[in-house]
């Protein structure tokens, strides 16, 4: 069994103090104790392996055994997800960051009902972060503000537009470079909108997925194509 993976920003030295709402975590949820062996990592490649030496009821002391800088997974893979009614957003950001995606976009498209907000954007990253410790991540998402259609077309890689209705599949796909991936709302994507973004059309298959999940689909499929995986 993998390690246990915890976020502290401060890496250095021979021993690492993980200690704020990690370290409570830690002691008294997680119930750390001395001698087992955890991963601390900064969410931007760094990874500690060490030995738990302490432990108080909000902080774990960790001694390190060893100390890792990954690199990033290329090609760079961008997902950008309509916004979802209820909790279909926050299940679409854990699914997209367990398959590994490097950033997340929100994305207002004119189909979209539910209505973005601060905690909107907190509860988005809360998800990807505690997603990414779930799955033993070190390069931890990133979770932007909300875009409008403008501001997706000017994202940087091969834009692909899952599309109920496009013709090529996304299995088929000659992909060139970083990836940038669109997933509409429920009610899909408006013929304007595909023109304003200019990118590729494609499906996944057969099926029509929820947008909760046709992210982390799209993103298996680049993900086995590629050397991501």
């Amino acid at each position: 069994m993998t390690n246990p993976v915890f976020l502290c920003p401060d890496l250095e030295g021979d021993t690492v103090l993980l200690d704020g709402p990690e370290g409570r975590h830690a002691a008294l949820v997680k119930r750390l104790r001395a001698g087992e062996t955890v991963d601390l990592v900064d969410g931007a490649g760094t990874r500690v392996t060490g030995t738990v030496m302490t432990t108080t009821k909000d902080t774990v002391t960790v001694a390190v055994a060893s100390r890792s800088l990954e690199p990033p997974p290329s090609p760079r893979l961008t997902v950008v997800q309509a916004l979802a009614k209820g909790d279909r957003g926050e299940l679409a950001v854990e699914l997209m960051t367990e398959v590994g995606v490097d950033a997340i976009v929100p994305w207002a498209a004119s189909r979209c009902i539910a209505k973005w907000t601060d905690k909107s954007l907190q509860r988005w990253r809360s998800t990807a972060q505690e997603a990414a410790k779930q799955s033993r991540r070190a390069w931890f998402p990133s979770v932007s503000e909300v875009a409008a259609t403008a501001d997706v077309a000017g994202l940087a890689g091969q834009l692909l537009v899952l599309h109920e209705q496009a013709a090529l599949p996304l299995s088929t796909v000659e992909l060139s470079g970083d990836v940038v991936l669109v997933v509409g709302p429920e009610g899909g994507v408006t013929p304007e909108e595909l023109d304003a973004l200019g990118g590729t059309p494609v499906r996944l298959g057969p099926t029509v997925l929820r947008t909760s999940t046709a992210g982390a689909a799209a993103a298996a499929v680049i993900s086995a194509r590629t050397a991501r995986w």
